[in-house]
């Protein structure tokens, strides 16, 4: 059988040239490829040079914004001082005077006229003393002047006599009528006579000073006031036996004077130096917190105690309604006068750091540091007396990085406070 079998022809030989566009094309897809990539390279650094440089000139900008700007601060005026310091000291008040009254005349009291916390005036009776003994030596001491007395009359009487007798033979003597003993006689009895006298007017006298030894012990037995006052103490009553002794007299009543009250205080060396009679004073008590006592210092005692350098000093403040008593605790404020100006400061503008303590001052804007010495602080104020004047305007707050010559511009708006 015969079949017609197709013949199987060799398949042509494929041209090669068509494949180049393809290869050719994929190379240029590779080239773009890396262009893309080294585009994007570049356009990154490119991107990241200019961000660093941007943020440096920001920086450089910032900086130099920095350099040339002038801060701003707050400034306070430097205030002179009050021409007078207040000194404020513990002191304790007492009465003007005060007395201890003791017995002068022994005896039994008759009569008590004041107690405790009585008003009185001087002269007022305070008690009465009996004493009959007294009685009957002072109308003895008194009987027996009167003989003394007569008795100088007698001798007086008697010189007198022989006076006469001498003043009659003398004459007679000296012509020899006379003996001459007997004028010796007359003239001897003259004065024996003149002798007498002299010893009686001598008895009289003496007699007469122990008379009014006994009569003011008799005014003794009247106790009174020696000045006006109050009495705040009473040892005696009715019917107590008092006796009159230099070192052992019994003590009746203290009395106070209280319409002036004396006020001490002991005041500092550092202070002492200012503080003389006139100045003027003012007394605080605690428990009359809405009432002052003002006063003048009326004397000092000159010269400090060496165990405590303080000077005694004493205020006599006047008290007629008695609402100030003695014996309480009290703080005195002295107006003492400033013996050297000085200067007030806000506490805020001081600056402490290893130049000691100084402040800044602006003058035209520009700082200047200047030292200062603090002799007080008050807290929320310092006084200083060297290194600023009066008007200085100094920093508030200043900053740790402020040196002399930093340029500032002086905030003038309010300071707002929270």
């Amino acid at each position: 059988m015969n079949f017609n079998r197709p013949k199987f022809e060799p398949a042509p030989a494929v041209d090669r040239k068509p494949e180049a566009p393809s290869k050719t094309a994929n190379r240029w897809r590779g080239r773009l490829a890396i262009m893309a990539v080294v585009l994007a390279f570049v356009a990154a650094l490119g991107f990241g040079a200019w961000r660093h440089y941007s943020q440096y000139s920001r920086t450089i900008a910032v900086s130099k914004a920095e350099q040339d700007s002038v801060p701003q601060v707050r400034v306070a005026a430097v205030e002179p001082s009050d021409p007078f310091e207040v000194v404020t000291l513990p002191a304790t008040t007492s009465a003007f005077a005060s007395a201890n009254v003791f017995a002068r005349a022994s005896g039994y009291i008759a009569r008590r006229e004041v107690d405790i916390g009585d008003h009185v005036k001087a002269g007022q009776l305070l008690a009465q003393i009996e004493a009959p003994e007294l009685d009957h030596q002072i109308a003895q001491a008194r009987a027996t002047l009167g003989q003394l007395q007569s008795a100088l009359q007698q001798a007086d009487a008697n010189r007198k006599l022989a006076q006469v007798t001498w003043d009659r033979d003398r004459p007679l003597v000296d012509k020899g009528w006379v003996t001459a003993q007997q004028g010796t006689i007359d003239e001897q009895t003259l004065k024996a006579q003149e002798a007498a006298v002299s010893v009686a007017q001598a008895n009289t006298v003496a007699e007469q000073a122990q008379l009014q030894v006994l009569e003011q012990q008799k005014a003794y037995q009247r106790v009174v006031a020696p000045f006006n006052g109050v009495i705040t103490q009473r040892n005696i009553d009715v019917g107590s036996l008092v006796q009159a002794d230099a070192t052992s007299g019994t003590f009746m009543f203290t009395i106070m004077q209280s319409d002036v009250i004396r006020t001490q205080a002991f005041v500092p060396q550092d202070e002492a130096f200012g503080v003389k009679p006139g100045i003027d004073a003012v007394i605080h008590v605690p428990e009359l917190p809405d009432r002052t006592f003002p006063g003048k210092v009326t004397r000092t005692a000159d010269a400090l105690q060496p165990g405590s350098r303080t000077l005694l000093t004493e205020v006599d403040i006047p008290n007629p309604d008695g609402t100030l008593p003695p014996g309480i605790y009290c703080t005195i404020d002295l107006h003492v006068p400033r013996k050297t100006p000085s200067f007030k400061i806000s506490a805020d503008a001081i600056i402490f750091n290893a130049g000691g303590d100084q402040v800044a001052v602006v003058k035209d804007g520009v700082v200047q540091l200047q030292k200062i010495n603090i002799v007080r602080d008050f807290g929320t104020e310092v006084e200083v007396n060297t290194g600023v004047k009066r008007g200085d305007q100094v920093i508030l707050n200043p900053s740790v990085d402020l040196v002399n010559g930093s340029k500032v511009k002086v905030n003038r708006a309010p300071t707002q406070t929270s």
